[in-house]
């Protein structure tokens, strides 16, 4: 069991209706609030008037239209702008993963004089932040209960998962109602997403029998979960389960004691996502059992054994080999049961800039590094196992 040094500073508000406590959360912060949010979603969830009215006496600045893969130019350098010309006190993320992403690193470049993407890339540590509150309408990428966050450039095809300390948010609101109409394609990419959270974790040297037994529980609820919510989308019960599941995705709970992953499978998708702006759940989903067939061996092959009896239930009285290969396709099928298309094709990625790409995240994701390693040459056979 390996040591750690653990804090999770975040306030969980969870269940129906709990956005009514919001005046009193946000009364310790100050009156001059940055709402940031994406599309219209949350102006047809009604939950901008709700929002509007429990803040009735502050002053609210808008920063609209933050995308998926939040980018940094516009949204962060216009949010930052905002901040430090209107002096905001505190930032009210409404919406999914990519809002809160983006809020967070305008957090930080609100309290820094120079270039934010210092920050981004670790060029500079930051040494403040403001204060961040969010209301979940998307469960995902967990972004609510971690210090981190994945920020866009395009103009150099950089996408960098940001995590500092200070980013934490120090409370999120998590309404399961709020997700009831997420369309199916996002409720899938969604579990896809919090799956391989949990995967990246659960794939490692040393582990813990306590760690293993909540991923993989986690990766159950997940499974059943996400169903009951395409089946049935106001389906409480289902929806609650799912985003607190995400919710614990990246904070570190789920693998306390164990050993470094790398986490290889968001290395890869990160930069097809900056090069062709795809879901990044979905990119997840089809880069995750290619990932797994590559590295099979007799390093790991024990490691999947035990993923492929506990989670799917697979006859333990077989080769492991078999076992491994089955829990692999097992993976496959699930992702492809939910309408996840499995193939970069389907998601307009062709062969044509593979080597590209492979050399983009060998150079920057230090992959070499992780459980099982990944030189360029690897990365580009599993990007193209994937088309």
């Amino acid at each position: 069991m390996q040591n750690f040094d653990y804090q999770t500073p975040t306030r969980l508000i969870f269940g129906e209706g709990v956005v009514e406590k919001l005046p009193g959360v946000m009364a310790q912060f100050g009156k001059r609030v940055l709402l940031t949010y994406g599309g219209g979603s949350i102006k047809k969830l009604g939950l901008y008037d709700k929002v509007k009215e429990l803040l009735a006496d502050y002053e609210i600045y808008e920063l609209s239209d933050i995308q998926p893969n939040p980018k940094y130019d516009p949204s962060v350098l216009d949010g930052v702008k905002i901040c430090k010309e209107n002096d905001i006190d505190v930032i009210l993320a409404v919406g999914g993963g990519s809002v809160l992403d983006c809020s967070k690193a305008i957090a930080a470049g609100a309290k820094y004089d120079g270039d934010p993407w210092n920050l981004i890339s670790y060029k500079v540590k930051a040494q403040a932040a403001l204060p961040i509150v969010d209301i979940i309408t998307l469960a995902a990428t967990g972004s609510e209960y971690d210090s981190g966050g994945v920020i866009s450039r395009t103009e150099t095809n950089d996408k960098i998962g940001y995590m500092d300390r200070l980013l934490y948010p120090v409370c999120s609101f998590l309404d399961p109602t709020y997700t009831f109409t997420v369309s199916k394609k996002q409720t899938a990419a969604g579990c896809a997403d919090a799956m391989n959270h949990i995967m990246e974790q659960y794939f490692c040297e040393d582990s813990t029998l306590l760690g293993d037994g909540f991923m993989e529980a986690g990766l159950k609820s997940l499974m059943i979960n996400a169903r009951k919510c395409l089946e049935n989308p106001e389906d409480y019960t289902a929806r609650a389960e799912m985003m607190l599941a995400c919710t614990y995705g990246c904070n570190g709970i789920y693998s306390l004691g164990s050993s470094y992953t790398g986490w290889p499978c968001h290395g890869i998708e990160h930069a097809l996502s900056a090069y062709y702006d795809i879901t990044h759940g979905e990119g997840l989903a089809i880069i995750t059992p290619r990932w797994m067939k590559h590295i099979l061996s007799e390093k790991t092959v024990d490691r999947f054994v035990k993923y492929g009896v506990n989670v799917f239930g697979i006859d333990a009285n077989q080769d492991k080999f078999d076992i491994a290969n089955q829990a692999i396709d097992a993976t496959y099928k699930f992702f492809e049961s939910i309408n996840i298309p499995m193939h970069l094709k389907d998601v307009g990625i062709d062969d044509s800039r593979i080597g590209e790409m492979a050399h983009h995240i060998a150079v920057n994701e230090g992959l070499e590094d992780a459980w099982a390693p990944l030189n360029e040459e690897d990365i580009a056979q599993i990007i193209t196992a994937s088309l």
